[in-house]
């Protein structure tokens, strides 16, 4: 077995050590660079990110914070969490980071560990309309330990429905008010949110985690001004390791550093927070910035590009990263269409709509992403490639169509490679 370029010599002793594993790693190698990666939630994080996660950071126990470890030798990582601290508090514009959650869904426990207790209220968006499983649903530790009470979106518009927020606010006068969303394709009213919790005294939460990307890059506006705390995950637009982070304001602080640790986690991977520190640094430069508009010009382009095949936008459009798409009009469902694009070589997901007469593992729709594509340097031209391969293969309802369009699919990949070798 001969080791690619892009993991250099490391990989010749993984290959050495383990070939089974290092099949796989090469395996999904060539699948990352053989097909389309439409996923909303993925990203290609840069080799810098990758190196530090590999790194003999990942051998160190440090419990505790910066200055304040359980563990003695912690002075080379106390420097890589106070620099990612910083840099988050500068790229963000927060009062207060917190780089030590392992995922998003930590973060959010976090969250309701500071400000909430089991029993109370919480406002947050349905998931059946776009939101997430730790906003309420009864499979999740949100909805078994929180009276949830959901909002959702409005059935003529798809757009939230402030007017029916605020009045669950009134009536259910909820500790916390949760907004953010996994697909929910427009910018989110943040003054309306801040407005609303005011008005009854809750805690706003903002669960950033599809968008703060793009925030980073400075494409769509901040919800830091007007939130109490943002959580948000560093994978997805962002090109991070995975993992979660919280910003707050500094009245917070203290109750989200404890949440944190030690809550809800123990010692905290340093090798990514160390990653993630790499991934602000870079999410800060002019660079990124053209990269994350880029972005949404994709995924509009790529959302007209789906709707000009027959597919139908949720809401019209998308003001973000992310496009969900109602494929009723085609009569195709969203299990379908997932399994004979991924045929072809393109991988997306099945996903409910709102309103949808489909169950979930069914669903009506599909949601697709650009974050991946735009980091190999597609631009607004192979979007309309892009949807029409998917047309094409959601379309194809026997499969004989799926080696040509595979073909198709290769010949764009091979223009923008994921990872190119050197």
């Amino acid at each position: 077995m001969s080791a690619t370029p892009f993991w250099g010599p490391d990989f010749d002793a993984l290959a050495h050590e383990d070939p089974e594993i290092a099949n796989v790693l090469l395996a999904e190698l060539r699948r990352v660079r053989s097909g389309l990666q439409l996923i909303a939630s993925e990203n290609f994080t840069s080799p810098a990110v990758l190196a530090t996660l590999g790194s003999v950071l990942s051998n160190k126990y440090a419990e505790g914070y910066p200055g304040k470890r359980y563990y003695g030798g912690c002075a080379e990582v106390d420097i890589a969490e106070n620099i990612g601290i910083a840099r988050a508090k500068e790229l963000f514009g927060a009062e207060h980071a917190n780089l030590q959650p392992h995922s998003g869904a930590s973060a959010n426990i976090a969250v309701y560990g500071a400000f909430t207790k089991p029993g109370d209220t919480i406002l947050a968006m349905s998931l059946p309309h776009g939101g997430h499983l730790t906003h309420g649903s009864k499979v999740n530790f949100s909805g078994k330990w929180f009276n949830v009470i959901s909002y959702g979106v409005r059935q003529d518009t798809e757009l939230i429905d402030y007017d029916e927020v605020r009045a669950l606010a009134i009536q259910h006068k909820p500790k916390m008010i949760i907004c953010g969303a996994t697909a929910y394709p427009r910018l989110i009213d943040f003054a309306a949110f801040r407005s609303i919790a005011d008005e009854v005294g809750a805690i706003m939460m903002v669960d950033a985690a599809h968008f703060i990307g793009l925030v980073a890059g400075k494409a769509i506006p901040s919800p830091v001004p007007y939130a109490d705390v943002v959580s948000f995950t560093t994978h997805k637009v962002m090109r991070g390791p995975r993992g979660g982070m919280i910003l707050c304001k500094s009245e917070h602080a203290a109750a989200i550093d404890k949440a944190v640790f030690p809550m809800m986690q123990g010692g905290p991977l340093m090798q990514a927070v160390a990653g993630k520190a790499v991934a602000l640094k870079e999410a800060a430069s002019p660079e990124y910035q053209a990269y994350a508009k880029q972005v949404i010009a994709n995924a509009q382009a790529l959302s007209a590009g789906l709707e000009a095949e027959g597919m139908r936008p949720v809401s019209g459009g998308t003001d973000t990263h992310l496009a969900l798409i109602d494929l009723q009009g085609i009569g195709v469902n969203g299990t379908e269409a997932e399994a004979r694009c991924d045929s072809a070589r393109i991988t997306l997901n099945k996903n409910a709509i709102p309103y949808d007469p489909q169950p979930p593992a069914i669903a009506s729709g599909i949601r697709v992403g650009t974050p991946a594509v735009t980091t190999q340097g597609m631009g607004v031209a192979e979007m309309k490639n892009i949807a029409e391969v998917i047309g094409q293969a959601v379309r194809d309802t026997d499969g004989s169509q799926a080696p040509q369009i595979a073909e198709r699919v290769s010949e764009l990949t091979s223009r923008f490679p994921a990872y190119p070798r050197p």
